[in-house]
Order: C-alpha cells, then structure tokens, then sequence
C-alpha cells in the first residue's frame, strides 16, 4: 500500500531533474535506457540532459527529454583554450532550479557540472563505485555500487535510488527502442530479399577492434548486403580495407548521429566491437553480435535472445583494462558466422 501510495503523491508533483552524462557514444547510450523508467514511474518529472556538444545528436529527438544543454570539453581541447569551456560551464550557473542533480559520469568534470548547475541536491555513485573518486566529494547523496556491476544494471541503480523506484530485470528484456532520428529514409540501403548487415571496423582504442581480414573473411562467407560504417580517416582505412578482400561489401559516407541511428534502424544485424554504434542496436531491440577482448562483455553490455556477445578467452579487469590486449583477434570468423547465421534465422 505505500508504494501506491507514494506512487500517486509524486505523479501530482511537478520536478525538474538534470542528468549529466557528457560522454562518450555508447557510454550515453548506455544511460538513455533510464529515460522510459522514469516516465513510466512518474510522467511529470522534467529531465534535462548535460553532454559534450558532438553527441547532441543522440539526444536531441528524444521525446522524453525536455532540453539538452551542450559542454565542449573536446572543442577546447582540440583549440587547447579554456576560454569557450569556461563560457559554457558559466552557462550551467543560470539555469533554473532543479530538484535534483544526477551524475551519471562519475568523472570529475562530470562532478564539477553536477555542482555548477542551481539544484537542491546532488546524486552521484560514492568513491568506492567510481574511477575518479574525488567526484563523490561534490555529491549530496552518493550510492554504492560496484563498478564491476553491468553498466546498465548501474546506470538503473542510480536512478531507482536517486528517484525511489525499482526496475525488474524483466522489464529491460521488454525494453522500448529509445533512440529517436529526424530523418526518415536513407538513399543507400538496398530493398532487396537479402538480410542487411552492418559490421563496425573501428573502435575507441586498437586492442577493441576486429582485424579486417576477417570481417572480409566474414562477408564472404554469408549472403547478405554488407555496410560498412566509419567515423575517423583510419576507420576509413579500415572499411577501405574489408572492401579489397569483400568487394560487395558497401562503405557507407560518413555518417551524423542521425543518419547512424536511422541506419541501423532499418538493419537485420550489426556485429562490431565494443563501440557506440554496437550498442546503439542493442537500444533500438536490433540483432546484434558485440565482440570483446580487452573489455568486459558481462560489464558493457546486457545480452538478450537477439543481442549477444562473443568473448575472446582473456581474463579482463574492468578497473585496470589492457589497451595491450589485443586478443579480440583471436576470435574465430566461424564462430561469428554460426551466430549470425542463429539471428538471421530469427528474423523469418
């Protein structure tokens, strides 16, 4: 009786809150599946969201979310002036009143935005939960929770502490896709009767990505249409790359968030590494084979019948990871190709 109770009383209260997660893609990504809990615990709680500038996209047509507010920690990185940062973290000072403050980031300058913004409380993960844990010196109210825990179980844990409520592990299987595009069609996706894969070369770090040798490998061997997508020169090296030992294989322009998130939309199965545009499947309920290595695949990601992961035997520490650790190279194309195969099958 009290939860329905304390239920009805807050559908009845207006509150604002602000949630900072500034970076980076499928670190966001991670985090946006907090977003149709809240509403469905509360409709008239008003989220706003803090993050860098280059991931507005992600965000922007998000209908849950009232405003996005931009930071440009990398712009000023790259311009190596502190002057236009200062300028948007002075920005933060003004905003109205929020009820609360979520740090979601856990990172210092995360923190620092968390404290700058005008609110009556501050939430955020305690120093034994976090990397940089000077951060939990800027919260009111901190929660604990191992940092080994699956990012989306953690990201979840926050929110039910921060806001009151409990999420089963049921309803994320039932999850709603919830990454939203302004566009509605794309010139290159083929109609034809064959299944469309996408495969993902590049990744944040090298020790994360998959050789391309074998995804070419990989393409030949399965009868599908192959994308190729690429966000830097050497990603486009790589796709080049695939494409002399795949020649069938499309490599996709450079493409926005927008036009990333309509693509994979429209897909049958996305395979890549431990990388944004893997788990941005998984948001939007698409098949999905995520490879890892030098990463935690129990951490970074949350398999479902049609979102799986296949793991190279190294032993990882999510505290410390190895960027020497290059033993994603040591899966075998078959084993991707029997589970694409699997997921493809479920598709009919």
């Amino acid at each position: 009786m009290w939860c329905f109770e304390r239920l009805w009383r807050c559908k009845i209260v207006f509150m604002r809150i602000a949630i900072v997660k500034v970076s980076a893609l499928g670190d966001i990504v991670h985090a946006m599946v907090v977003l149709q809990f809240i509403k469905k615990f509360n409709q008239e709680i008003s989220i706003d969201w803090i993050v860098e500038e280059q991931y507005k996209g992600l965000l922007e047509a998000h209908p849950h979310i009232n405003k996005v507010h931009l930071v440009n920690f990398q712009k000023a990185k790259k311009k190596k002036s502190i002057f236009s940062l200062l300028k948007d973290l002075d920005k933060l000072r003004h905003y109205d009143l929020y009820d609360l403050v979520i740090d979601m980031q856990g990172l210092i300058k995360s923190a620092i935005i968390s404290k700058l913004l005008p609110s009556k409380q501050i939430i955020g993960f305690d120093k034994f939960s976090i990397r940089e844990k000077f951060a939990s010196n800027f919260y009111n109210k901190r929660l604990n929770c191992s940092y080994e825990t699956n990012v989306i179980l953690r990201n979840l844990a926050l929110i039910e502490f921060a806001l009151g409520f409990r999420v089963e592990k049921k309803q994320i299987y039932n999850k709603e896709p919830f990454i939203y595009s302004n566009l509605k069609e794309l010139d290159f996706i083929s109609t034809k009767s064959k299944k469309n894969i996408l495969i993902i070369p590049g990744a944040s770090q090298l020790s994360k990505r998959y050789p391309a040798e074998s995804f070419a490998k990989l393409v030949n061997l399965l009868d599908a249409n192959f994308y190729i997508v690429w966000a830097s020169n050497d990603e486009e090296l790589l796709a080049q790359e695939i494409k002399k030992l795949a020649p069938n294989v499309v490599i996709c322009p450079k493409l926005s968030i927008d036009k990333l998130s309509l693509l994979i939309s429209k897909l049958d199965l996305v395979i890549g590494p431990d990388t944004g545009p893997t788990h941005i499947a998984w948001a939007l309920n698409i098949p999905s084979i995520t490879l890892f290595g030098s990463t935690p695949g129990y951490r970074n990601t949350f398999q479902t019948e049609f979102n799986i992961i296949i793991e190279s035997d190294s032993n990882v520490n999510p505290n410390q990871i190895d960027k020497n650790d290059y033993s994603i190279r040591n899966i075998e194309v078959e084993d991707i190709l029997v589970k694409s195969r699997e997921l493809l099958m479920m598709e009919n």
